[in-house]
Order: C-alpha cells, then sequence, then structure tokens
C-alpha cells in the first residue's frame, strides 16, 4: 500500500510554446497538471511511495495519464476509467512578461464525477497520509463529498490528512470556498495556505491571525507559502519559523507551490524539523520553478539536495 495517497483532479497541459494570446499560438506542449496530480507525482519523484485517487474518461488522455503516473511509480488502482464522462484539459499561455492565463475545459469532466462511494476505506487507512484540496472541493458537490469521506475515514484510521486551500475565485464565491476551507482544515493536521488564499477567504486578517485560527482547533501545522519570500510555519505547540526562499532565475511558476507541499509532507514523513522541512520544500518548489511545465521540471531528491548544498539561505 502507498505511503502517501492523494486525492482530486488530473488535467491534460496544453502549455503554449510562444507568448501571445490563445487564438495567435500554433505550437503547444502537451502535460499534465492538476494541484493533487501535481503533489503526488512530486512526491514520486522525490522517493514517496505515492498512490491516486480519481476519475479519468475512459478517452485517449485518460489512458495516457494512467501510464504516466505508472510510468512515475505512482499506484493508480484507484483511477477508476469513466465511459460517460471527459478528462480534464486545460490550455496555458503567457505574455512576454511571463504572465500566464489558464483556460480550462473541466466542466462535466470524469473527475467531477468522483463521489464518496469512490473511495476505499482501506485504502485510506493503509496509508501514512492523505493529500486534498480545495480545488477538489470546488469543481463539484460530489467530489467535495468524496474529498470530506476520505478526510472522515483518514481520521478514523489514524492517517495524517494534509489539506491545500489552493482558493480559486473562478470556481465558486467567497462564501462557499470559505465554508469548504473550514470544512476541511477542522479535519486536517497539515494545513497549507498563500498569502492570497488568506487574504481571499477572510480580507484585512493579518496572515499570521489566520494561522494563528488554524493551529488553534486542534493538533496541527499551518504552513504559509510565501513564493519569493520562502515560507512562515505555525504549530500548536507554539513553534513558528520563517524559511528564507532560495535564489533561482524563476521561468514558470505553475505547479511549483504543489511541489512544495509535496516536498514538505515527504519531509514529515522523515522526521525532519519544521526550519529542516520548510528549507527542503522551498526548494522543490525553487527548482520546480525554474522549468517550464507542471510536472516536468519536478526534480529528484538527489537533485533537491545538491540544489541544496551548493547555495545557504537564513532563517528568521
Amino acid at each position: 500500500m502507498p505511503d502517501l495517497i492523494a486525492i482530486g483532479e488530473p488535467l491534460a497541459e496544453m502549455a503554449a510554446e510562444s507568448a501571445g494570446p490563445l487564438g495567435a499560438v500554433d505550437r503547444f506542449r502537451s502535460g499534465w497538471g492538476g494541484d493533487t496530480a501535481n503533489f503526488v507525482l512530486a512526491a514520486a519523484r522525490l522517493g514517496g511511495t505515492c498512490g491516486y485517487v480519481t476519475r479519468v474518461g475512459r478517452d485517449a488522455f485518460g489512458a495516457a495519464f494512467v501510464a504516466m503516473l505508472e510510468a512515475h511509480g505512482v499506484d493508480a488502482a484507484q483511477v477508476k476509467a469513466d465511459a460517460d464522462h471527459h478528462t480534464g484539459l486545460y490550455f496555458v499561455t503567457y505574455t512576454e512578461e511571463r504572465q500566464h492565463r489558464f483556460d480550462y475545459l473541466r466542466r462535466g469532466s470524469a473527475a467531477s464525477h468522483l463521489s464518496g462511494a469512490d473511495i476505499d476505506p482501506d485504502y485510506v487507512a493503509g496509508a501514512k497520509v492523505l493529500h486534498a484540496s480545495g480545488i477538489s472541493q470546488a469543481i463539484s458537490g460530489s467530489c467535495a463529498d468524496a474529498v470530506r469521506v476520505a478526510m472522515e475515514l483518514a481520521q478514523e484510521a489514524g492517517t495524517t490528512v494534509s489539506y491545500d486551500a489552493n482558493v480559486r475565485p473562478a470556481l465558486g464565491d467567497r462564501e462557499t470556498l470559505r465554508r469548504n476551507f473550514e470544512a476541511a482544515q477542522a479535519r486536517a493536521d497539515i494545513v497549507f495556505v498563500s498569502e492570497e488564499d488568506a487574504a481571499y477567504l477572510y480580507g484585512d486578517t493579518p496572515l499570521e491571525a489566520v494561522l494563528d485560527r488554524i493551529v488553534a482547533e486542534r493538533p496541527r501545522l499551518a504552513v504559509a507559502k510565501l513564493g519569493a519570500d520562502g515560507c512562515l510555519i505555525k504549530s500548536d505547540a507554539g513553534e513558528r519559523c520563517h524559511v528564507l526562499a532560495w535564489r533561482i532565475d524563476a521561468v514558470d511558476a505553475t505547479g511549483a507551490g504543489d511541489a512544495f507541499s509535496a516536498g514538505f509532507v515527504l519531509s514529515l514523513l522523515a522526521d525532519a524539523g519544521l526550519a529542516e522541512a520548510g528549507r527542503y520544500a522551498n526548494a522543490v518548489g525553487a527548482l520546480t520553478a525554474s522549468g517550464v511545465g507542471a510536472i516536468a521540471p519536478q526534480p529528484s531528491h538527489a537533485e533537491v539536495m545538491a540544489f541544496m548544498e551548493a547555495q545557504a539561505p537564513g532563517l528568521r
């Protein structure tokens, strides 16, 4: 059984090879994305034993996604082929200043029809960590129910629950997204949130106050992903550390936050301290942002260690 499993939505990716609006670009590079898919593939690339829970279409994209998971060593036993719904797809275009635009064809996708009935209690109970996200909750009511069921089963089994807010205003109104977040973070042991997530959900409430609220409700960790400013970690035991980011020339930040979360969770599984886990996760995110695409530039553990040894960030 995998040590780390994720639940959510995979997406086929078509990334523009040159700058310009969608109608002006004539060459695209195919790849894969979807936040929890990015997470589980990054974890596998780093050496984790991983599995994924989702639905894909019984189409060429779905078959290729399963093959790609298996090629990366990710257990696909809980990936169900859906004959009635398609695999989701998105296009990535960008401006000359590398500002990205994402256009999705995900409505009615197979993953959006994932439900609580698709969750195998033994699969969840056999894992050390279950990872889910706010996007998985927001794409449909049935997928939100699948996340809830998986988290409840994990709690019952003593499986650690990792949750990334990944707030996407395009997928719901503020009240619904905040309700989703609060329902999930009440069941989670590790909660990831970005500055943008916190600001959208709680307005002018300071980021640290949002993190304090998260860790106050039950034994847990709250991790704020700060991009170029690194990460801020707080625990229910009163620990606080701000881990500085690594210096890199960022090329494409797509999926870097998901890879960061994978690196952090794997570090904790290896009994790393909070600051050490933050340093490692920052390096994973930085290396992922150094290449194009959500998955292609994800680093191996050896590449992360070599990168870290060559540099020396500090803590504050």
